[in-house]
């Protein structure tokens, strides 16, 4: 494995994607430089055996499938998502202060660590819709410079700031975006510009802040990779990389990406929305296969959700479970959980060991402490919509929903490699708990 390319092509990607709906077209550009064709859940779908489709939805979710045969024996799937914590810009979002500065108005997506918001570069990203003469049109934006900072206040006017203090994200998190001059809505005028039409086209954005600071590598021997939004952009593009490499031979390859995990994922575009299920019905349909075929495909099917996980911390090592302690560049992490905030059991998680072993690549296990409540995944969710046999996987990481994250140099290409076979697999079922694993 050749980590430091991984690397380079995964700063890129990270770089390039301040948020999902940059994520989710990055991935497009790259699923059509690789002969895939786009589909559109509005339009007729006529699919091929043999070749490889993708579909969006909302612009912020992606399924991409490759169908090896028109009697496949079900999905191998690999689910992440696309979004991450971040602060959401509001609607009319300009607040002057004294006459002298302006602000914007920005409210939480997600829960984030807010401390290292401050003092740094931001900008903002996202999308526009804009009237035309047929109707809407959506327009990406990206202001590719250094706009916003969040300043923090001087610790002569808060002494006690270092002994623990509770933002108030109306309060200490608005970032400061211009003095105050002549003209009103100046933030839109400069939306407006950058995506090249007039203010009062502008009907609606969804934009948000995002972190300036590149992605880097670090440590003695660069080690260590630090980047925002590697939870979760580091499974999607390893998920991608993988399903790209891969030759399916019986069973449908499925690279999903899905948003608004990080709220819930109830939404049309989230994991509890219809559109994995959705796909997986039209993919049925469109090779003349019957009801029963689906199901006994679902049967024979495997999905991955893959969304980081928590390393042992250095200066913290009490946080984390005695005997299932995980760590950066020691590979993919196998996520278990009594209460099912994790939908490994002792089947899926048999299944995915013999994926890391046919890959040649390293697992670990985690678990939370007993008395430690964990955050849950796109896995559990999407069962009340396509139910099989799931497993959650992650990659180890440190300040998970900081603006700024760290894992291990190492980690990314495991899960590529990891991806690459799961993709390039079947799993036939012989009934409950029995399953022919075929490599």
């Amino acid at each position: 494995m050749n980590f430091s390319n991984v690397n380079r092509e995964l700063f890129s990607f990270l770089d390039h994607s301040p948020n999902s709906f940059f994520a989710v077209k990055n991935m497009c550009d790259l699923l059509k430089q690789a002969g895939m064709t786009h589909l559109y859940e509005g339009m007729p779908w006529n699919l091929e055996a043999g070749r490889g489709y993708y579909v969006t939805r909302n612009d912020s979710s992606l399924i991409a499938f490759r169908i090896p045969k028109a009697d496949y024996t079900g999905f191998q799937m690999m689910a992440s998502h696309s979004d991450s914590p971040v602060f959401k810009i509001k609607t009319n979002a300009d607040i002057e202060v004294d006459k002298q500065y302006v602000k914007l108005n920005v409210e939480k997506y997600g829960g984030m660590l807010c401390a290292p918001w401050f003092d740094r570069p931001l900008s903002v990203a996202g999308r526009i819709i804009v009237s035309t003469r047929e109707g809407i049109e959506t327009r990406l934006v990206n202001v590719d410079r250094d706009l916003l900072i969040i300043p923090n206040l001087a610790i002569h006017m808060n002494r006690q700031v270092n002994d623990g203090y509770k933002f108030n994200a109306q309060i200490d998190m608005l970032p400061l975006f211009c003095d105050k001059g002549r003209e009103s809505d100046t933030f839109l005028k400069l939306i407006a510009s950058e995506a090249g039409v007039s203010a009062e086209d502008i009907l609606d954005t969804d934009l948000f802040l995002y972190n300036r600071m590149p992605a880097v590598s670090l440590g003695l021997n660069n080690e260590f990779i630090a980047s925002g939004r590697l939870d979760d952009l580091q499974c999607a593009f390893a998920s991608l990389k993988g399903f790209l490499e891969a030759k399916p031979g019986d069973s449908v390859a499925v690279h999903c990406v899905f948003d608004n995990e990080e709220v819930g994922s109830v939404t049309k575009q989230g994991a509890a929305g219809t559109f994995l299920r959705d796909t997986l019905h039209r993919i049925n349909r469109a090779m003349g296969r019957t009801e029963d075929d689906y199901l006994m495909s679902i049967a024979s099917s495997f999905l991955v959700s893959a969304d980081n996980a928590h390393a042992v911390h250095p200066n913290h090592t009490d946080k984390t479970d005695p005997t299932n302690r995980t760590y950066l560049n020691k590979g993919i992490i196998i996520k278990y959980s009594a209460n099912q905030k994790y939908t490994t059991d002792a089947v899926s998680g048999a299944v995915m060991r013999a994926i890391c072993r046919q890959a040649d690549v390293p697992f670990q296990t985690f678990s939370n402490r007993s008395d430690m409540l964990g955050g849950s995944t796109l896995g559990n969710i999407s069962q009340s919509q396509v139910a099989l046999n799931t497993v959650d996987i992650g990659l180890p990481m440190l300040a998970m929903h900081s603006p700024y994250e760290t894992a291990g140099a190492r980690d990314t290409a495991y899960l590529i490699e990891a991806a690459k076979v799961l993709f390039s697999s079947s799993i036939e079922g012989k009934g409950d708990g029995s399953y022919k694993l075929k490599f």
